[in-house]
């Protein structure tokens, strides 16, 4: 038996060198102190596929029960290409443009964490981890390594509305104590009427993923392209409006002109600044430090003032094989106390909204803690929400529906209410 699987995973790897010929190498680390297998892959984001954990292995000449040694430099399963200042496809030869923004992505989030020390279209190294082209669907979650966003079950089969209702774009529980006048909403929700102080004092900063010549993961509906930082950003501002109906003040980081949307499709654009009317670089490190420090800066000033609840919340979409569904899930910083009860209240707030809404369909969002650019470098506590996967037709209609849109930024209310409304 042991025979057997050692000849498969043999197998397995000479198809994947065969079908990646023209890459350079594997690309090679050395192990940290406290490195096991699941350990070491699990830090490159690759431990979630058994493909990854059989080539790895295979490729280092190891079985599973193996330990790492400290200081050896081990062959991650990762292929590494000279990019060629055009694109992803064309440097790889690939058709599949959701494949290509799937490595994209598995390139950004190892730079947001601080494995690679250049964006690749600085330094021409292009990452291509083995799954992403060469597992098959069904080897996902079978390493006996959970994913961090569990795969929604197959009783999953309600109808894509999370609510059955109409949601309120408003938040009024009272007569209002005023109207505002807010035109980054557009011309039919810019009129808000304030309707609590229940977070007067409190500021929050809300980052919309990507943006400006970066639009993020992109789906494809009925001829339409879906990306990610629109549908973002739409959910974004209702969720701002919502906060300051009940007396926070609240700073949009990433700023389109766009307003509030009902449309199903949104028109994608490059115009988003950050505040206030920054253009956005091109280069993604520029892009985090950009917004990270802009917030630090006005964070200082509200803390000086006197403000004692400052969080920041980072909206995004995911973007995996177009048949993983994925509901709502949240990262804090590791160590971060506040962020992660935050975080746990958010989710706590999405999984009974699903529960009352959809009884028995089971959610399967989660909580972890991420090194990312945004969790690390950012002074106020801050939660990092990923919304969907925008390939897949289900969690797009998740995005696409407005009743839907405005029940995220409702709900999401109403887990900052139940952790900060006074």
């Amino acid at each position: 038996m042991v025979g057997r699987y050692k000849k498969q995973i043999i197998s397995l790897t000479l198809v994947l060198i065969a079908g990646m010929s023209n890459a350079q190498e594997y690309l090679k680390v050395r192990a940290k102190q406290g490195d096991g297998i699941s350990v070491l892959l699990n830090r490159y984001n690759l431990a979630a596929y058994k493909c990854n954990v059989d080539t790895f292995l295979a490729i280092n000449n190891l079985k599973r029960s193996d330990q790492l040694q400290l200081a050896k430099t081990y062959k991650l399963p990762i292929k590494v290409y000279e990019y060629n200042n055009s694109s992803i496809r064309t440097t790889i030869k690939l058709n599949d443009y959701n494949l290509a923004i799937e490595i994209q992505k598995f390139n950004e989030e190892l730079s947001e964490n601080g494995l690679r020390e250049y964006d690749y279209r600085t330094d021409k190294s292009l990452w291509v981890p083995i799954h992403i082209l060469y597992c098959p669907n069904a080897d996902i979650a079978k390493s006996g390594i959970t994913k961090v966003a569990s795969l929604p079950s197959s009783e999953d089969n309600k109808d894509p509305s999370l609510t059955d209702h109409k949601e309120n774009t408003e938040q009024q529980t009272t007569t209002a104590l005023r109207t505002d006048i807010f035109p980054i909403f557009g011309t039919k929700y810019q009129s808000t009427p304030i309707y609590t102080k229940r977070l007067e004092g409190q500021v929050y900063y809300l980052i919309s993923g990507h943006g400006g010549p970066d639009p993020g993961a992109v789906g494809h509906k009925d001829g339409h392209e879906i990306c990610e930082d629109e549908y973002a950003y739409d959910i974004t501002l209702r969720f701002a409006r919502n906060l300051l109906q009940h007396g926070a003040t609240v700073y949009i980081i990433t700023r389109d002109e766009d307003g509030i949307r009902d449309d199903e499709f949104l028109d994608a654009d490059k115009d988003e600044t950050v505040w206030f009317n920054q253009d956005i670089p091109l280069n993604q490190v520029r892009r985090l430090r950009q917004r990270s420090s802009k917030i630090n800066e006005l964070y200082d000033k509200h803390k000086r003032e006197g403000a004692t609840i400052q969080r920041c919340i980072e909206i995004h979409i995911d973007s995996r094989y177009v048949d993983q569904k994925v509901d709502i899930f949240f990262y804090y910083y590791p160590g971060s106390e506040t962020g992660k009860d935050f975080a746990i209240e958010l989710y706590r707030t999405i999984k009974s909204k699903y529960e009352e809404h959809q009884p028995g369909r089971g959610y399967k969002g989660v909580v972890k803690s991420r090194d990312l650019h945004t969790l690390r470098e950012t002074k106020p506590p801050v939660v990092y929400i990923e919304l969907g996967n925008i390939t897949n037709e289900f969690d797009q209609k998740r995005l696409l529906m407005v009743n839907n849109r405005q029940a995220i930024g409702n709900w999401l209310t109403q887990g900052v209410l139940s952790k900060y409304g006074s």
